[in-house]
């Protein structure tokens, strides 16, 4: 937020629901419509300046920007990866700030979103914290630590601010932080993103991905209709612990029991997430406990390549063992495919998110 005038700190639109738009319109003494129009102009037209807003009036742009502010930045840098993926950097002042980044003594963090391009289809991978409370071990923004919650329009200036803004067909929340521990921001995001008076996107072009945050999990599956990815990464709780910290508090089996309550037959699906590490989860034990673990379950398995990390003792998973683990899950009726592995060279594939890597283009 930034100071008015009169030195009170200015509220983002960008976030707020067509009737709190109506209302703020009201609150500068301006007509309901005029809430309606600014719905239209931030997230049908994605305007990103006061300029943009040619059907209000110059004087109700004034009065809304002596209160308000759009919420809307601009990244501070980019970088391009050699198969189009693409990476903006963005400067934010998080709530719940728990301390400073060396590169943050101003109060600023820094968090990535990430573009990937595929044929028809324009994905923005999503971040929902500053760095990460999980603390998973081959996680480079778990190693970033904690460093503050992002509010809706930080999430949503993410789709709004970059090159692609026009063209994007889905989204992940995969990026930095665990989505489920800021549900409330994330919910919000979701909620203006859906809406008719918002982007007005179906509910299946969202994934929304997790360690297993109990019980906001359930909430997340009662109010939302979006896809979910878990990330599972070993099937035997102990050794899922000496990778996840968070295994000793939501344990695995226990998110797995809750997951069968639901119906994932449908239109919304499940997905689980599995790394794969040499000589630690790519065996035929593990791909063995796994199907044990998920049977009955409708869902799909994902097969991730592990990008290197320093001070972490495992490599990847060969490309054979990557295959026999993939196709033993398929005999067995889970269904399992290898993803593609994008955006490595400029640090932008899973797990390699920092909030300090993107390069100004």
């Amino acid at each position: 937020m930034k100071p008015g005038d009169d030195g009170m700190m200015k509220e983002k639109l960008l976030g707020m629901t067509l009737e709190e738009l109506k209302q703020a319109a009201v609150s500068c003494g301006l007509k309901p419509f005029v809430g309606a129009q600014l719905a239209d102009w931030l997230y049908a037209k994605r305007a990103t300046g006061w300029d943009r807003m040619v059907n209000i009036s110059k004087t109700a742009r004034e009065k809304l920007a002596e209160k308000y502010e759009l919420g809307t930045s601009k990244p501070v840098g980019s970088s391009v990866s050699t198969d189009g993926t693409k990476k903006y950097l963005f400067e934010i002042h998080p709530a719940g700030k728990s301390g400073l980044s060396p590169t943050a003594e101003t109060g600023s963090e820094f968090v990535e979103a990430v573009m990937i391009p595929e044929e028809d289809r324009k994905t923005l991978c999503v971040s929902s914290q500053a760095g990460c409370k999980m603390g998973c071990k081959f996680c480079m923004t778990g190693r970033h630590g904690f460093h503050g919650q992002l509010d809706a329009a930080d999430i949503l200036n993410q789709f709004l601010s970059i090159d692609e803004a026009a063209g994007l067909t889905n989204a992940v929340f995969m990026g930095m932080g665990e989505p489920l521990d800021n549900y409330g921001a994330v919910a919000r995001a979701i909620e203006v993103l859906t809406a008719p008076w918002g982007f007005a996107w179906s509910p299946k072009r969202i994934t929304v991905s997790t360690i297993g945050v109990l019980p906001t999990l359930e909430k997340f599956l009662d109010q939302q209709r979006c896809h979910l990815a878990v990330s599972l990464h070993n099937p035997f709780p102990e050794e899922r612990l000496a990778l996840m910290p968070a295994q000793q508090a939501w344990d695995i089996r226990e998110v797995i029991d809750l997951l069968r309550r639901y119906d994932f037959s449908g239109q919304r699906r499940v997905s689980f997430e599995y790394t794969m590490f040499a000589g630690f989860n790519d065996d035929k034990r593990h791909a063995d406990a796994l199907i044990r673990l998920l049977r009955g379950l409708e869902c799909r398995v994902n097969l991730i390549r592990f990008h290197r990390i320093p001070e972490f003792p495992y490599d990847c998973a060969s490309d054979a063992a990557m295959e026999a683990f993939r196709d033993r899950l398929n005999k067995h009726q889970l269904l399992c495919t290898i993803r593609t592995s994008r955006g490595e060279d400029i640090l932008a594939a899973c797990g390699m998110l920092a909030g300090q890597h993107a390069a100004s283009d």
